[in-house]
């Protein structure tokens, strides 16, 4: 299967995988610059010419898999001094994650709102976990991609999310938000954490952490009320949109930073006479 197809492929499927492109080439090298190589956690598709260059592309785009890395990376390799290759040259390969979720999000609560945003948070770059202790709440037919977990201890289900998550907690019980709040606060390691409600919950919710021991910085990161301010409107589904927005705007956030830091590590790889020209 050619890189392209399998790109296509495994975007359908949902499956994440990291493209190997080589964007320089000096002496003698296997393959051409422009030539790409797919890489899975267990596939690879085309290839950059074999040999320990090869290998070792695949172990470091692997690597970037496991760690559910979303920057791209740039690598020179001296083919003949480091890789042991009989070619002589040397070469930059550019790693490009693909399909890695930007947001790995746990929704607590499948009630009307819950019902409206997942399918919204389905259709964006996430992984959704989709939580309640009543498994009757739940449609019928879940969105595509999206995992359903039924738990009547539903605050054990915050520790099984990874440092970074976004959590968005919307439960039909106040103190069972509060719990919640109180354990997401004590890891304090996410991205972004939404609790539904108005400004007299976060004033009560504000108290009632200040005496369990939350110090103000930790409890000020809490989103409450949660979504964008600019979309207004009290149905489930304009509430869904309002939150699914700010979801967006958080993981971008540092879009342009990741950008710009890229281009400044490719101008440090490329020979003088090419940065000259960017």
């Amino acid at each position: 299967m050619s890189w392209i197809s399998a790109l296509a492929e495994l975007q359908q499927q949902g499956q994440p995988c990291v493209l190997v492109t080589i964007i320089e080439e000096r002496g003698s090298t296997p393959r051409n610059a422009g030539s790409k190589m797919v890489v899975t956690a267990e596939r690879i598709f085309e290839t950059i010419g074999g040999g320990h260059l090869e290998y070792k592309a695949m172990q470091l785009a692997r690597e970037m898999l496991e760690s559910r890395s979303q920057d791209t990376r740039l690598e020179r390799f001296s083919l003949g001094a480091s890789l042991g290759q009989c070619c002589g040259g040397a070469t930059v390969l550019l790693f490009e994650p693909m399909g890695q979720p930007q947001a790995q999000i746990a929704v607590f609560g499948a009630g009307h709102v819950g019902r409206a945003l997942v399918p919204l948070l389905a259709s964006l770059p996430c992984k959704v976990r989709w939580i309640d202790s009543r498994d009757s709440e739940f449609p019928e037919l879940m969105p595509a991609g999206v995992e359903k977990v039924v738990n009547d201890e539903v605050v054990d289900e915050v520790e099984a999310m990874p440092a970074g998550s976004y959590y968005i907690v919307m439960t039909h019980n106040h103190q069972l938000d509060l719990e919640l709040t109180a354990a997401i606060l004590k890891r304090n390691d996410f991205a972004y954490y939404g609790l539904i409600g108005s400004k007299t919950k976060r004033v009560k919710f504000e108290h009632r952490l200040r005496d369990r021991g939350f110090a103000p910085e930790v409890v000020q990161r809490m989103r409450c009320p949660m979504g964008l301010a600019e979309v207004k409107g009290k149905l489930p589904v304009e509430i869904a949109v309002s939150i699914a927005g700010e979801v967006i705007a958080t993981y971008n956030a540092a879009f342009g930073q990741d950008v710009k830091k890229g281009e400044t590590s490719v101008a440090k790889l490329l020979p003088a006479s090419r940065r000259t020209q960017a």
